[in-house]
């Protein structure tokens, strides 16, 4: 399902001049319904280091292959097992990376050198124009463009133009070749990766799709990664992190730590009953959604203004429990500074 909530409408004209970066090696940064991601021509290991060089990635980190739809799984996965195309039928395209055993066209700078490659297929419509521009311009319908999220290594990730501009900025001043605006992403973390590279299926990074609707599709349980799992993006110890050191409470704690803070400039996020006439330190208070999946499409927005309030410390209340918030908590734990 093409997800357009939130899109402004599809540029041609810039999709274009997005190719035509795309074509000469450069970078581009495009909206998805997860986060704004910065595309590079998949088959090119330069246009591909090139993204590692803008984000300061490490050379072992792999980075996802966005590719049009389902039938490019055969050109990038050496094997393509019946529960894969399962999951491609139920939730592509959309916010799912698929963990398939890589084929010879899925080189080392994708991989990280590993012998797997994470596939998925967007649903924002500008990333979906741009990969059938794509795709027509080579004259190759499984032509697919790397696309890691469009920050620097580790930071917040960006849910606007506008963080993207922040943060590693465009040419010529900046990083990015081209910038697209297609407006604020409708989901706002990064997609759910599955690993299906072995026999056993496994959660690699929890996202909008939970694991339940994985194991319903599939018929069977969904096993948490163990030490053997591929390197997946995401799922360093310290990740999704502001520049401010960020502290997660637990909300009936709070008060307590801002007043044990005393003299230390902090900026708040917690339900609004939690967010008492605190005075003096206290620079900025921002309000949590109780909706999960309100929250995830505005984590990144909330963390974007907390980091740019002058604090010296952000503390965050830890959101309510429960499937629908696993991502959440995921990666507001990755971002703690006291680490998961």
């Amino acid at each position: 399902m093409v997800i357009t909530e939130g899109a402004l409408p599809v540029d041609r004209a810039a999709i274009a001049r997005a190719i035509d970066v795309l074509g000469s090696g450069g970078l581009v940064a495009v909206p998805t319904e997860t986060v704004y991601g910065l595309a590079a021509d998949a088959d090119s290991p330069s246009a591909v280091q090139a993204i590692f060089a803008a984000k300061g990635r490490p050379q072992d980190h792999p980075v996802i292959v966005h590719v049009a739809d389902g039938h490019a799984l055969d050109a990038w996965a050496a094997r393509v097992p019946a529960a894969a195309r399962m999951l491609v039928q139920a939730f592509w395209p959309g916010p799912l990376t698929l963990v398939l055993a890589r084929s010879q066209r899925a080189h080392d700078g994708l991989t990280g050198g590993q012998d797997t490659v994470g596939l998925r297929c967007p649903a924002h419509p500008w990333a979906r124009a741009l990969l059938s521009a794509w795709c027509e311009r080579r004259g190759d319908p499984a032509a697919a463009l790397a696309a890691p999220s469009a920050n620097s290594f580790g930071r917040i990730s960006p849910t606007t133009a506008a963080h993207v501009r922040a943060d590693l900025g465009e040419k010529p001043a900046g990083k990015v070749d081209l910038i697209l605006d297609g407006g604020a992403c409708p989901v706002g973390i990064e997609s759910t990766i599955v690993d299906l590279s072995h026999a056993a299926v496994r959660l690699l990074r929890p996202g909008n799709i939970t694991r339940a609707q994985v194991e319903a599709v599939l018929g069977e349980p969904v096993a948490d990664a163990d030490a053997d799992a591929p390197r997946a993006p995401g799922r360093l110890t310290q990740h999704y992190a502001p520049r401010t050191p960020l502290e997660l409470v637990e909300q009936g704690a709070l008060s307590a730590r801002v007043n044990a803070l005393r003299g230390t400039r902090i900026a708040v996020l917690a339900p609004a009953m939690a967010l008492l006439d605190w005075t003096g330190d206290v620079v900025l208070r921002l309000i949590a959604p109780t909706n999960a999946d309100e929250y995830a499409r505005r984590l990144y927005a909330l963390l974007h203004q907390l980091d740019a309030a002058g604090a010296q410390r952000i503390l965050v209340a830890r959101p309510p429990r429960g499937p629908q918030w696993d991502a959440i908590h995921d990666r507001l734990e990755r971002a703690n500074i006291n680490g998961v």
